[in-house]
C-alpha cells in the first residue's frame, strides 16, 4: 500500500508494524510550496546570503531564472515533509541520528512545490532503541530530477 499525495499520513501502530515494511516504499506526501520568505528566513538563520537565494532581481538574470532555495533548506524540511507521509505509534521519542548519503541533483526555484517520497531502507535494533534508515526523495512539481535524495537515520525509542 502506498499513501497518495492527498491522503492522511499512513499510520503504523507500533515499531514492529513499521519494521515489517523494510525494503518498501512508505508513501508520498503532499505538495509544499517554497516561498521567498522561507528562503530569506533560512538565509538569516544560517548567514548564507548568497545572491542566488536572496536577491530576486539578480537571480532572475541568473542561471535558473529565479532565486533558488538553499540545498540545506530543502534537506531541513524532511521532518515536516515526512510527517505528511507516515507516523509510528508506540514511540516515546524519535531522534535524528544523522544522515548517510545526501545529494542535491536539481535546485528548487522559489515558487516551486516540493514533496517527499519515503522508502524504509532498513531497521536495526540497538541498545538505545530501534534505528531506522529512511530514504527520502524530494520531488519538484513538474521536474524530472529530484531536488534532494537523502538517507535519514532515525533512532526511535519505544
Amino acid at each position: 500500500m502506498t499513501a497518495s499525495a492527498t491522503s492522511a499520513p499512513r499510520h503504523f501502530g507500533d515499531i514492529d508494524a513499521f519494521r515489517a515494511r523494510a525494503g518498501e516504499e512508505l508513501g508520498v506526501g503532499e505538495w509544499f510550496e517554497i516561498d521567498q520568505d522561507r528562503v530569506d528566513a533560512f538565509a538569516e538563520t544560517t548567514g548564507d546570503h548568497q545572491w542566488i537565494h536572496v536577491d530576486p532581481a539578480r537571480a532572475a538574470e541568473g542561471p535558473y531564472g529565479a532565486p533558488i532555495a538553499h540545498g540545506y533548506l530543502t534537506l531541513s524540511l524532511i521532518p515536516v515533509l515526512a510527517g505528511r507521509i507516515f507516523t509510528v505509534g508506540g514511540v516515546r521519542m524519535s531522534i535524528n541520528y544523522g544522515l548517510n548519503r545526501v545529494r542535491f541533483p536539481q535546485p528548487v526555484t522559489v515558487g516551486s512545490r516540493i514533496r517527499a517520497r519515503a522508502a524504509l531502507v532498513g531497521v536495526e535494533d540497538t541498545a538505545s532503541g530501534v534505528r531506522a534508515v529512511i530514504r527520502y526523495t524530494i520531488e519538484i512539481d513538474g521536474r524530472d530530477k529530484p531536488a534532494c535524495v537523502a538517507e535519514h537515520v532515525r533512532l526511535m525509542v519505544p
